[in-house]
């Protein structure tokens, strides 16, 4: 009588090639689709960061360029380019003028921040600005709102002598 051969599964017997391709085509497909979830979070990632900083940049350019004008003496030219005509209803610019020459800023005047938030909502971003102006023998405290769709503008500010 001839020998049958051994059903598969029986101990020392191999499994058949197929059952070892097919687990390797599972094996590669999952590997697959867990590179391909990581590489699309961190291109997610890496576009969040790019924003934010920008804003954040943005934020941080506008309140240096406001600063070091108000500084040298341009305050007739930052109260026009920067603030909000909502806030110049409610600020006149003598008014401003007139402040920020009582502070008595002059070049040894060097800001730096401390807080810088930025935020969009409903298509609006807005940045605050918190530092201080540090100049020889003073500091003044400062902050700033900017708001804006396209161009971001101060919508409320604060300057006055540190405590």
């Amino acid at each position: 009588m001839p020998e049958q051969p051994a059903p598969f599964g029986l101990p020392g017997e191999p499994p058949p090639q197929r059952s070892r391709q097919r687990s390797r085509r599972k094996l590669w497909i999952i590997l697959g689709s867990i590179g391909g979830v990581l590489v699309l979070v961190t291109i997610g990632v890496v576009i969040l960061v790019n924003i934010v900083g920008s804003a954040t940049n943005q934020a941080r350019g506008l309140a240096d360029d406001f600063t070091k004008k108000v500084i040298a003496g341009d305050t007739s030219g930052a109260y026009d380019e920067y603030l909000d005509p909502a806030l110049q209803e409610q600020l006149s610019k003598e008014a401003f003028i007139s402040g920020v020459k009582s502070l008595e800023m002059d070049s040894s005047c060097q800001p730096s921040y401390n807080n810088l938030k930025v935020a969009t909502e409903n298509g609006v971003k807005s940045a605050e600005v918190v530092g201080q102006i540090s100049c020889t023998g003073k500091k003044v405290d400062l902050a700033y709102k900017f708001q804006g769709t396209d161009r971001l503008t101060m919508t409320n500010i604060k300057l006055r002598p540190a405590a």
